[in-house]
């Protein structure tokens, strides 16, 4: 964990400092004079050596400081956190849509396998996969906002009016974020039953003469579970960053469209901060991922 959040801090600090523009000009404007964008790049300290500037970054969120931000003159940590209200709830709705959609569509393929079943649910996920999560955002406004008037197309009325009107906000953007991961989770699912179910011990239980159900609830199902546990894992992440174009589609004021918008102004602390931010959630829900194999197979020890 240390080593890969330390790689992206390192390639994040970087990649920011060598894109085009420079952000005291950004700050001046076209009207300040080269002297007082020296003045102002040696306040910010971007006139120091980029390694300097970098293990000073690092010691500061080692802190928890990750700054302040260009645009606001806030703390980057309040703006993150005053953010995620949004954004972590529309990540959890779109993470439970796409648990509650593709694993039971993947073991209904893996248990019709070569039939009707097996081949529609394979064109429905072949579907999410192909359809782009800010094109599928636009044709659910199309359909359920403009067409049928069900719920708005954008904006976020805040939890402060009640839980139901922020759930209905989040929606569609939960549905077209969703959309696309939990058609590769079918195909996952649908993989891992399949080779389950070719196992030894699957056919004794059914020659023993167990139900079905049984061998596909008891057997079958927890065993598959390895390989999907760890696709959904590496799709919360995806989930989390795929958000940024989401809520620019939506107009929804979370963490990706700060991103967004700090990227435009050069404001570099933010986009450090949130990236950062961001990383560090991906790193710990693999790490999760990692523990959750022990519980899911007992034959599996971390020495």
């Amino acid at each position: 964990m240390v080593a890969t959040l330390f790689f992206v801090s390192v390639l994040v600090f970087v990649v920011i400092r060598v894109l085009p523009g420079d952000p005291a000009l950004v700050i001046m404007g076209t009207e300040g004079s080269p002297e007082a964008v020296a003045r102002l790049r040696e306040a910010m300290g971007l006139n120091r050596p980029i390694v300097v500037q970098y293990v000073d970054w690092l010691w500061r969120a080692l802190r928890g400081d990750l700054g302040v931000s260009i645009q606001y003159d806030v703390p980057v940590g309040r703006l993150i956190l005053s953010r995620l209200p949004l954004t972590l709830p529309l990540t959890l709705m779109a993470a439970l849509l796409m648990i509650l959609t593709a694993l039971p569509l993947g073991l209904y393929a893996a248990t019709r396998h070569r039939r009707a079943g097996d081949y529609a649910a394979m064109v429905v996920s072949q579907l999410g996969i192909a359809v782009p999560g800010f094109w599928a955002g636009l044709l659910l406004i199309l359909l359920f906002s403009v067409r049928l008037g069900w719920v708005q197309s954008g904006g976020f009325e805040g939890w402060s009016n009640g839980l139901w009107p922020g759930v209905r906000s989040l929606l569609l953007p939960a549905v077209a974020l969703g959309l696309f991961q939990a058609a590769v989770l079918v195909r996952a699912t649908r993989s891992s039953v399949l080779d389950v179910l070719r196992e030894d011990y699957v056919r004794t239980a059914r020659a023993k003469g167990v139900g079905e159900a049984r061998v596909i609830a008891k057997h079958t199902f927890r065993n598959a579970l390895i390989p999907v546990v760890t696709v959904a894992g590496i799709q919360l992440g995806q989930l989390m960053a795929g958000s940024i174009v989401l809520e620019s589609v939506f107009a929804l004021p979370g963490l990706g469209r700060l991103a967004l918008g700090a990227i435009s102004a050069r404001d570099l602390p933010v986009v450090q901060g949130v990236t950062l931010f961001v990383a560090s959630c991906i790193v710990l829900i693999n790490f999760a991922v990692d523990l959750a194999y022990g519980f899911l197979d007992p034959r599996i020890r971390y020495d």
